[in-house]
């Protein structure tokens, strides 16, 4: 039998280490955006924290998006996992209750994920092709899809069992992701802007719990109306 060239098991050998690194340094992305939040995590510190030089990151990743985009990923299949645990009530309207209220828990417990996801949702869609890879688009795209869905299946049983009225059910799964998202930044501010009288403004506060509340009635009277 003829013996593989040396060369391939070079290869494999530097296409492991290249793997190894990215995990690394997309691991101290995270623990940085948990710790000090998405804005201060810059390339210097992640660089730091892995014990590299910046030049090094950018050998692995096109740019901050693509390792903010593949750092959301991980975001997304811990999210994932929650929705299904969720997903267990019988009825729809109860399962879709327990989904939002799930999607909101994960995102009060990391406030990273949701300033993750806003930066990249800023960003058109040929930006984004443009400034990440094909195959890191295809690795986000997965994990938004697998999130959306659990959403989606869970508004497809409600307008088979006749308990929802939903013409597209992938559309209300993403918006309510979207909302979802702007909505628990409102959770994190704490802070209601209302009219006390034509022309004055007056500040109230809003809680954590109010906000979850919120988006369970809307996601229930979005699906039902």
């Amino acid at each position: 039998m003829a013996r593989a060239p040396e060369t391939d098991g070079r290869r494999t050998a530097a296409a492991a280490r290249r793997r190894t690194r990215e995990k690394e340094i997309l691991a101290a992305t995270r623990r940085l955006f948990d710790e000090r939040g998405v804005a201060e995590a810059r390339i210097d510190h992640i660089a730091d924290a892995v014990g590299i030089n910046r030049a090094i990151v950018y050998r692995h990743f096109s740019g901050k998006e693509e390792m903010f985009a593949l750092t959301l990923v991980g975001y997304l299949d811990e999210l994932a996992a929650s929705l299904a645990d969720a997903s267990t009530p019988e009825s729809p309207r109860d399962r879709l209750a327990a989904l939002t209220g799930a999607f909101v828990d994960y995102g009060l417990a990391y406030p990273a994920f949701v300033d993750c996801a806003q930066a990249l949702m800023r960003r058109s869609g040929p930006e984004l092709f443009d400034e990440i890879s094909e195959s890191a688009i295809y690795r986000l795209g997965r994990a938004i899809s697998s999130c959306l869905a659990v959403l989606s299946a869970t508004l497809e049983a409600g307008v088979e069992s006749g308990d929802f009225t939903v013409d597209d059910p992938e559309l209300l799964a993403n918006a309510l992701y979207a909302s979802g998202l702007g909505a628990l930044q409102l959770a994190r501010v704490g802070i209601l802007v209302k009219e006390a009288a034509p022309g004055v403004p007056k500040v109230a506060t809003v809680s954590p719990d109010q906000v979850k509340d919120y988006l369970v009635a809307s996601a229930l009277a979005l699906a039902t109306r």
